[in-house]
């Protein structure tokens, strides 16, 4: 089985989506209007349309995405609903994987100075730093481009947050090192447990003033599931379940048999195909999406990326054994046309391996019911797909 996360490709319509602030988001729906308006043609993705992400859509919104028509559908789908309490990558992955985040995660507010002073000042303390900089919501790319000098040049990490459950602390590689990155970011981890923040990301970055850069380097220190999710009940069963990419940090390093980390969707690409010599079970999680196009309201970038993969999509199914089964979804939305940085509150696509509709799911839980039945093995929450 071949479980791929399109991260943040959602499809708008989320019953709770004014809860969030994201009524009205559509990430699939918007990027398809941006390339009918702007680009004067339709976005081109005739491999997921023929696994029937079209129709996935249409369950939500009553009609295709702009531009496209209809084609004849060779595969399953359905839209699915969230019901965790977050739109952030563990509550997504986590519920797709059986296990709803049904608890409230610890955020921290939009304004500044946004992080509590005894947390600033126990990290100081027990990194033996000489301060700290940022304390407040950003977009990793623009901080860094704004206070990186300063970071470089006094030796202070910058730490920031977003509208997620999550503390980022981003560092030169070279001039604070990434070792020491990686510890401060461990330090911080066993800091965040109460009120529990879902993540702890190192965020490390080289080159000079004006020309910094984010590096593959990333590291998410995520607090494991409460309960043991599918890809646990698989491997647990004696399968090998191979997580590619960012997947085996979201779920804490448990119930992967072996990780394969990836930059970039081409290498992302390459690695799968390594782990599927080996595996029964592997998921990949294709993060550009949400990290080089959604969080930078980039919509054409996202849209040529979507073409991209859905020609490498076209390569890897003529790749495949008669008896494989795909599984193709996302985990939330990050609409590149919506107004701030953060993820929306979306439903998702889930396109699979068998025939017609299997309506709008309940829950993203559905999909780790139908990994489960497939395998053998037992979940409580959800209900197969198929």
């Amino acid at each position: 089985m071949f479980w791929f996360v399109l991260d943040s490709l959602g499809i708008g319509g989320a019953p709770d989506a004014d809860e969030f602030g994201d009524a009205g988001s559509d990430t699939l729906g918007h990027i398809a209007e941006w390339f009918s308006g702007e680009m004067g043609r339709p976005l081109a993705l005739p491999n997921l349309q023929k696994l029937g992400l079209g129709e996935a859509y249409r369950l939500v919104h009553g009609r295709l995405p702009a531009g496209w028509t209809e084609v004849p559908v060779a595969g399953g789908y359905a839209a699915a609903t969230e019901i965790s309490t977050g739109k952030d990558t563990p509550s997504g992955h986590w519920e797709m994987a059986g296990v709803p985040a049904r608890w409230d995660w610890g955020y921290f507010p939009d304004e500044a100075g946004c992080f509590p002073l005894a947390l600033l000042e126990e990290l100081v303390r027990q990194c033996d730093l000489p301060g700290s900089l940022g304390h407040c919501h950003a977009s990793g790319t623009e901080i860094i481009e704004r206070l990186g000098r300063e970071s470089v040049r006094s030796g202070k990490p910058i730490f920031y947050t977003s509208a997620d459950s999550v503390f980022q602390i981003a560092a030169h590689e070279e001039a604070f090192g990434l070792e020491r990155l990686y510890q401060l970011c461990g330090v911080a981890r066993g800091l965040l447990m109460d009120p529990l923040v879902g993540r702890v990301i190192a965020r490390p970055f080289v080159g000079e003033e004006g020309s910094y850069t984010r590096t593959g380097n990333r590291k998410d220190y995520a607090v494991p599931p409460p309960n043991p999710t599918v890809l646990q009940r698989v491997k647990d069963s004696g399968k090998a379940v191979y997580g590619v990419g960012k997947v085996g940090d979201i779920f804490a390093h448990r119930g992967f048999t072996r990780e394969l980390k990836a930059n970039g969707h081409d290498e992302l690409w390459r690695r799968t195909r390594e782990a599927a010599k080996k595996a029964d079970l592997v998921m990949t999680n294709f993060v550009d999406f949400d990290m080089l196009f959604g969080h930078r309201r980039d919509p054409k970038g996202y849209g040529l990326a979507l073409e991209e993969w859905d020609l490498q999509l076209g390569v890897f199914q003529k790749e495949l054994n008669e008896d494989d089964v795909l599984i193709i979804t996302a985990d939330h939305g990050n609409d590149p046309t919506w107004i701030g940085t953060d993820h929306t509150r979306e439903r998702v696509p889930v396109l699979l391996t068998g025939e017609g509709s299997y309506g709008i799911r309940d829950s993203f839980a559905d999909i780790g019911a139908t990994v489960a039945k497939l395998f053998g093995v037992e979940m409580d929450e959800g209900r197969a797909i198929r």
